[in-house]
Formats: C-alpha cells, structure tokens, sequence
C-alpha cells in the first residue's frame, strides 16, 4: 500500500481539493488523458543568466532554446525558491516548507539526512495516479539506505545523491589519505538497492549532465511506448561549482568555464524539448525550466541575480528570485508574463489537482493549487505572501510587493546575518535592489497583512510540531 493509502479523496484545504481531470483535458494522440510533466531544476542558476531574463550574451552565451521556450510559455519573475539546495528540493518534492520537514539547510558530515519516509512527494502522488517517474541528477535529500529518490515514489533513478562540489574531494592528497569516502554517482529502480556506478570526480563533474539527459530522454522514450503518462525530475549538476563544462563545449563562448557551462546547459534543455517534440507529444507535455537558489557565489564562477541583490543563503530578493518557465501548448498562454507572487511549493499542488492526484490531509501543505492562474482564467496569483527562512532562521516575509526583514541585509552566502532590532521594511516595486528601508511613518500599516502570516505560520508550527534534522525512519508524528 502507499504512504497515502486511505488519505485517497481526502485534502487539507478547500484549495487544495482536486478535480477531475477531464474538465481541464482532452485525450492526446497518445492516448493518456493526462499530462505528460518534465520538471528541469538547475543548480545556483540566478534571475539574470538566461536571455529571457536579461543574461544570455550579457553572461557570454546566448540561450536560444530556453529563450525560445519561454516565449512559447508563461515567464514568471516573482517565482520564489527557499535559499538553499536542500531545502528547495525538499519544498519542490513535498510541497512543505522545508522547515517542517527537518531539510532547512545543507547537510554537513556524516550522520542520517534528507527526507523521512513519511513524507510523501510529487513522485508517490503521481504514481500512484498512473505516472512512470523518473529522476536524473543531483539529489541532496539523502545519502544511505532508504533515503534514496527510488525510496520516494520514483521508479528509477541515476546521479548524486549528495552535491557536486565533493567532486574535489578525489583529487585532494590529504582527504585520499584520511580515507575519506568519495562520492559516488549511483542509479536504481523501486524495489531495489541502489548501486554505485563509478566516483564523482572532476572529469564525471564535466560528463555528468550530458548522461543525465540521455537518460531523461530515453525514459520518455520507454514511457511513451509503454502508452503511460510519465514525470520527469531533471535536477541537472550545472552550474554549481565548480562549474565546468563538458569537453564538448569547453572553450565555445571564449569567455571561460561559466559561459561555456551555461551554453551547455541551453544545449541540454534543447534536446529533451526536440526528444519531446519527436515523440509526438509536445501538446500534451507540461515541460518546466526553473533553479533550485539564486547564483553561484564561489570564485571564479560566480552568477548573476540580474535586477535583484544577493546570492543564495541569504533572504535578498537575488536568492529567493529564480527563473521560471512553464509551457503546456494550448492551455498556457504563450509569451505570458507575470510579476505575480509564486512560491515553489506551489508547483506541488497545482500538479497534483491537474493530474488528479490527492493531497495528504494529515500534515499542512503549504503549497497553494495556481491552476486557474497558470491556465489564464485568473490574472491573479493565489498567493499573496510567504514566510522566508534561511536555515531555520525566519530572516523576512514577502507580502505582494512588499517585505519585511527581520535580519540585516546579506549580499554573500559566508557571512552570519544580524537580527535587527527593528524590522526593515522595502518596497520592492520602487527599490527592487532593498537599497532604502521605508521609512515613513504612513506605511507601517502593512506590519499588520505581514505579521499576519507571521503569527498563523507560528500556530501551524505548534499544532505541528517540525521533524528535526537528523531524524531517523520510521518518523511517528504522534510519538
């Protein structure tokens, strides 16, 4: 039985709640009433690397094909991420901020990490609506037995189950003489142990998004033979450090490691959308492109946050802000944009009510349904505001255009934020950089919408009480 077992038909929230499929879709030529989804994650990738978001050749690559999709879909550019790799995964998955689900920052050393088996994701929802799942690449929500993604409603899996900067970690002398275990790239499939292909060194750092999107295309493949709807996790290695491009497109921009790295990654997203497009199902293929953070901030592979300021690990609007495009032919409309707020954990819901999937009623889902939005029957988002936690700290609240920090402002990721005594508050239509706190006395009236999300955010914490990290399986809330 699945986690969600007799939770079948049940929601947490009015909003939530799910309904047929067929009032929103008709039987493609495939013959699944449901839609295909592929869901690209880059890695650090900022608001302003992408030529649909003001990068491109300002970053000295341009980025045909994702630009491309993007004017063939709907561009957001208020979507909001968590601020760090692990806990923007676990947001995605899950559709929970990661502060409940004891994955709020990076694991560090040894000892148990990533998501319990309680959690249920996207990946059991859709599967067990009928979805083949698949995820290829970087994972980060656990590294040993039982923690794995094919642990959490995936069929198959192939990539990292840590992260890519231990790629160093091979050709360090002294960390060879410690005895230090290397990270290894590992697949699998459900109902099996995980194995270990092969050491994730810096020359598999360069090859590895290349097999990632062999193996995302030859799922679709398999998926579109076996006449099922399928969900595809693409979390790609690039353009975390250290950013190196694969020996194909080292040395094409002329402009270094990251360029080259960012013309790979167009490249890649090129080919699944052609994959998508051979196999004849463009029109029912829900295809994503989006990033777990904001920038990379390490030397010399430093990103761009575009308009905003700040890197990842931190509340500013540049580790938050990430690009966002969603295509689905006929049903987004093409070239659409919107300031509108979007959180991640969004994507969850609104994924599972177009697939027909149910929502757990047993644990709060942060994540909020935006078909209607998505679909163009509203020009609103359905989402106003949300908490901003940087680790398990609650640094900010974002409410419309508005936020309110708690803490000091933190360009870079290595520094240790302040707690201000007294909040600041920044418009962010007329000071998108948080450059001038407000300071005019009229203002202060949104504390109340703000501190309201605050306090209702609090009371959830209480009526549910968070999972600490580290926590071991099996995790009893009631305990």
């Amino acid at each position: 039985m699945s986690k969600i077992g007799s939770l079948v038909g049940s929601v947490l929230l009015a909003a939530c709640s799910c309904t047929p499929w067929d009032a929103l879709a008709q039987p493609s030529s495939t013959g699944n009433s449901k839609p295909n989804i592929v869901f690209v994650l880059m890695d650090n990738l900022g608001y302003g690397e992408v030529g649909a978001y003001g990068g491109g050749i300002t970053r000295g690559a341009p980025t045909p094909r994702i630009d491309a999709l993007a004017a063939e879909g709907f561009r957001l550019t208020n979507y909001n991420v968590e601020a760090q790799c692990t806990p923007s995964r676990s947001a995605i998955l899950t559709g929970r901020f990661s502060i409940r689900s004891g994955t709020h920052s990076v694991p560090i050393g040894e000892g148990v990490e990533g998501l319990t088996q309680w959690e249920v994701t996207i990946a059991e929802l859709l599967s067990d609506a009928g979805y083949a799942t698949a995820a290829f690449g970087k994972w980060h929500l656990g590294s040993s037995r039982g923690r794995y993604p094919t642990d959490q409603g995936f069929d198959e899996w192939y990539g990292i189950p840590r992260t890519t900067d231990e790629a160093f970690w091979p050709s360090e002398p002294a960390a060879k003489a410690a005895g230090v275990t290397f990270t290894q790239i590992m697949e699998g499939r459900k109902g099996e142990d995980s194995r270990e292909v092969g050491v994730y060194d810096l020359e598999q750092r360069r090859l590895i998004d290349a097999e990632i999107t062999r193996r995302t295309i030859e799922f679709m493949k398999r998926s579109v033979a076996a006449g099922k709807p399928f969900y595809a996790y693409v979390p790609y290695t690039l353009v975390h450090f250290p950013t190196l491009p694969n020996p194909k497109f080292e040395g094409t921009t002329g402009y270094g490691d990251f360029p080259d790295a960012l013309a790979e990654m167009d490249a890649n997203v090129g080919e699944l959308l052609d994959s998508v497009d051979n196999l004849k199902i463009r029109d029912n293929t829900i295809f994503v492109f989006t990033s777990d953070n904001g920038p990379e901030a390490s030397w010399p592979w430093q990103g761009s946050s575009g308009p905003w300021r700040g890197y990842y690990f931190t509340h500013m609007e540049g580790s938050l802000r990430v690009p966002f495009v969603i295509r689905w032919p006929g049903r987004f409309e093409p070239g659409r944009v919107s300031n509108e707020i979007v959180h991640e954990v969004d994507t969850f819901t609104t994924f599972a009510k177009i697939a027909g999937a149910a929502i757990p009623s047993d644990r709060p889902i942060d994540g909020i349904d935006q078909t209607d939005f998505f679909l163009g029957r509203s020009e609103k988002s359905s989402r106003e505001g949300f908490p901003v936690f940087v680790a398990d700290r609650l640094e900010a609240v974002k409410w419309r255009n508005w936020k309110l920090a708690f803490y000091d402002e933190q360009r870079d990721w290595w520094s240790v934020p302040q707690k201000l005594g007294t909040p600041k508050a920044f418009d962010l239509i007329t000071d998108p950089k948080e450059e001038y706190p407000e300071t005019a006395l009229r203002n202060t009236w949104n504390a109340r919408p703000i501190m309201k999300i605050v306090s209702e955010f609090e009371g959830s914490l209480t009526k549910y009480p968070v999972i600490r990290p580290g926590t071991p399986d099996p995790y009893d809330p009631a305990r």
